[in-house]
């Protein structure tokens, strides 16, 4: 899910320096390189679930945590698998839309992508759809766009805005603001659709509200898309078809029914906005590949050094999968190798683990020490959901999670973005950790896009643990080369969820390593605290930060 944040606007401190403990030299460049390297690497086929590209890659993982003395984490195993289902639309699948005599048909890829909840290789719906905005019920926001009876939702394609509603000079904190809330996520949409009984939703994309263009829809989609496999107990409620749409197309499909897209679009962002019934019908039949599987979640540990504090863990995530082998580009090029997202955060956390097994024991963090890579985190961070719900170590003895996705390869820089530290007391400790190396810290330059809620730290938060994802930021030491300037610049437009994510041997090294270094050092004092850090009282995530303690 890794975009990479450009804009920064600082916010925050330019604290007194203090004496670091700075660990640069004892990471290994070489290897770090050569990790990203080889994950990166055609013969890992882009690292899919459930492909032997995949496996490869997780056995290669547990092997270099097994060769630098990192213990398993599951037991005396270095995976927890995952029960996946994945399912692969026809690409030839079109959808039918038609009103009394006026009919249209959408063409799969260009107009539209779709895949299926239901866990099933074929699925037919022939319903009326549904305008309801942003498909949100937000009771503290005072906010419903799903008024009226339930039977006007049940059985219905819905149609829905991504995105939260924007703020008005009347409410400028409605839905957070300019922050996006899960509210605005889109696997908020299909979830609170999923608990009104639809059929399916039809979600409107446009690159202002999504973040990024149809060209990584259509990627991300257009391929094998992943669930946590259902058992027969699982009463979950799933839709039949979730889908997106271009803005365009869903204009005209629209247009088929007297409607405007516009005048809708401004209609549900006020109070009071009622659910339209277009009077549009939807047929489409979604035929699919469909396979079971086993993925791991990879885990190895390191055990702490207090007899008191052992029991308890710093966990460093970072994602291993990718998006496999999939639509080819225009140089024939089909593997999606994904370098920056994420073999450089997987080769981070790996380095991490080296320096903790090769400290001097006097020097050993007083927790333990977790290192978690989780998979199908592109597919909707199931790994991690997985883990929250099944944890390796009791949630209440996990003190914090820093979660890595993306290391910095461009050149050093002087700010980082800690996304979501500033919402527990774990920020005292990212805060001091840039003070002892003279970083700037930003806040959130880009929150309408929700990164917060966008990798593998999200499910622990949910969870109630302290997570903190750490983002690099633009203010580079040193002006970047070319090769590096122009791939920074166009990251999100060319290369995010693009084949042209690959490994360049003009990669900075030392940049990757300022930024394990600094990952290191805020998971060794939350390690090394007496207490463990706590979410503040009016965050969302108290009510779960509470719960696993039971208070």
């Amino acid at each position: 899910m890794k975009k990479l944040l450009s804009g920064l606007l600082i916010v925050s401190f330019l604290a007194a320096a203090a004496i670091a403990q700075d660990r640069t030299a004892l990471f290994d460049a070489n290897k770090m390189r050569e990790r990203v390297k080889r994950l990166s690497a055609d013969d890992f086929e882009g690292r899919g679930p459930g492909t032997d590209g995949g496996r490869r890659s997780a056995q290669y993982i547990a092997d270099q945590m097994k060769a630098g003395g990192i213990k398993p984490g599951n037991g005396t195993s270095y995976f927890q698998n995952v029960k996946l289902v994945g399912v692969k639309a026809d690409p030839n699948t079109r959808m039918e839309v038609s009103k009394g005599q006026a009919a249209a048909s959408y063409k799969f890829g260009d107009e539209f992508v779709a895949t299926t909840g239901a866990q099933s290789s074929s699925v037919s719906v022939d319903s009326e759809v549904v305008f309801v905005g942003y498909g949100i019920d937000a009771p503290q926001y005072n906010w419903n766009d799903y008024s009226g009876s339930p039977e006007d939702y049940r059985g219905k394609i819905l149609m829905i805005m991504v995105n939260d509603p924007p703020a008005t000079a009347d409410e400028p904190g409605l839905f957070g603001g300019k922050a996006l809330t899960y509210y605005g996520r889109w696997t908020y949409k299909y979830e609170e659709a999923a608990r009104r009984g639809a059929a399916g939703v039809i979600l409107i994309h446009t690159t202002e509200s999504a973040g990024y263009g149809w060209n990584v829809v259509r990627t991300s989609n257009g391929n094998w898309r992943y669930e946590i496999g259902r058992t027969a107990t699982d009463k979950t409620p799933f839709l039949q078809v979730k889908s997106w749409m271009t803005n365009d197309t869903a204009a005209r499909m629209l247009k088929l029914a007297g409607l405007n897209i516009d005048e809708l679009r401004s209609n549900a962002a006020k109070r009071g906005f009622k659910p339209v019934n277009t009077g549009l019908r939807v047929k489409l039949g979604l035929k699919s590949e469909l396979k079971t599987f086993d993925s791991p979640n990879v885990v190895g540990k390191i055990d702490g050094s207090d007899a008191k504090l052992k029991s308890e863990f710093v966990i460093y995530s970072g994602h291993w999968d990718h998006l496999g082998i999939g639509e080819p580009n225009a140089a024939g090029d089909k593997i999606y190798n994904g370098a920056y997202d994420n073999a450089s955060g997987v080769a981070a956390i790996l380095g991490i683990a080296d320096v903790i097994a090769k400290l001097p024991r006097k020097e050993r963090p007083k927790r333990s020490i977790m290192f978690f890579f989780p998979t199908a985190e592109e597919q909707g961070l199931l790994g991690a959901e997985f883990y929250s719900k099944n944890p390796l170590v009791p949630l209440d003895k996990t003190a914090a999670n820093v979660n890595i996705d993306g290391v910095n390869f461009f050149g050093k820089v002087s700010d980082f973005m800690p996304l979501g530290a500033d919402r527990s007391t774990m920020m005292s400790f990212v805060n001091e950790a840039a003070a002892e190396r003279k970083l700037t810290i930003e806040s959130d330059m880009q929150p309408e896009q929700g990164f917060f809620f966008r990798s593998d730290h999200f499910p622990f938060a949910k969870a109630g643990v302290p997570a903190v994802s750490l983002q690099h930021g633009d203010n580079f030491i040193k002006p970047l080369g070319p090769e590096a300037a122009s791939f920074f610049k166009g990251y999100n437009s060319t290369h995010y969820h693009q084949v042209t994510d690959e490994y360049h041997d003009w990669w900075d090294v030392s940049a990757m390593i300022q930024e394990s270094e600094f990952a290191l050092a805020i998971g060794l004092k939350l390690a090394n605290s007496k207490t463990m850090p706590r979410y503040n009282e009016m965050d969302e995530f108290s009510a779960p930060d509470k719960k696993r303690f039971n208070k």
